[in-house]
């Protein structure tokens, strides 16, 4: 039986009907995870995500030593994808932020999706921290040509500005700030104070499906320097967003 599995179920209020529904998998396939089988990656990774609890937690012998080929030297972690990442290591990296907050992406639909995520901006900005938030203009040829390459056109420049409608109460608070890029971007980029998730952009992938690199200012600081240099460098060449 995999008590972590059961119990975490439950404090997410999921049924197995309910976990299987959300991956397309057969409710006895779930019993059978729950009884104790290990799930394909695909589906741990997806079950993690569902229910906020990092992979390892639920299934231990997943943890990887510190000298895994998955954690390359100066690198905190890798993951194979964004949607890999598990929503409790998104809410832990804006958690323990002290000084500031950073989002460099073009739309980054899915951060401001995340209600969770949003009560922690206003939390930290409240709290003093800085908060600053870079999205793609979505009059942008960039812009246009990013939603080209993944495949879903004017999708893009609509999921920016379903993105400033979700930030809008934010920006009425003291420590917040919003603006619109006009650059092709190489990579997103999530800051923390020292603590940084880069996604990494594939032409042709969704940045969903592109690897993320966790890195910080003490085990990776030239990596972590030449990312925050580019934050900052976008953020200067950016112009406030006005409602």
């Amino acid at each position: 039986m995999n008590e972590v599995l059961r119990q975490a179920l439950a404090a997410s209020r999921l049924t197995d009907t309910e976990v299987a529904a959300r991956l397309s998998v057969d409710p006895k396939t779930v019993r059978r995870w729950l009884s104790g089988q290990k799930p394909y990656p695909r589906h741990r990774w997806a079950v993690a995500d569902l229910v906020g609890i990092p992979e390892h937690e639920i299934w231990p012998e997943t943890a990887k030593p510190e000298d895994s080929p998955t954690s390359p030297a100066g690198l905190r972690h890798v993951y194979p994808h964004r949607w890999a990442v598990p929503r409790q290591a998104w809410r832990e990296l804006f958690d323990a932020a002290e000084s500031e907050i950073g989002v460099l992406v073009y739309s980054g639909l899915f951060l401001a999706d995340d209600t969770g995520i949003l009560r922690i901006f206003e939390r930290k900005a409240r709290s003093g921290v800085a908060v600053r938030i870079l999205l793609g203009d979505p009059e942008s040829p960039h812009v246009e040509q990013r939603g080209i390459e993944e495949g879903i056109g004017e999708a893009m420049p609509a999921k920016i500005r379903n993105a400033l409608v979700l930030y809008r109460p934010l920006l009425d608070i003291e420590n917040v700030e919003l603006r619109l890029h006009n650059t092709v971007l190489y990579n997103s980029i999530y800051r923390a104070d020292g603590q940084l998730l880069v996604n990494q952009h594939i032409y042709g992938t969704p940045a969903a499906n592109a690897p993320v690199l966790h890195l910080d200012t003490h085990t990776s600081p030239d990596m972590a320097h030449t990312y925050a240099q580019s934050f900052e460098h976008t953020w200067d060449t950016s112009k406030p967003c006005i409602y």
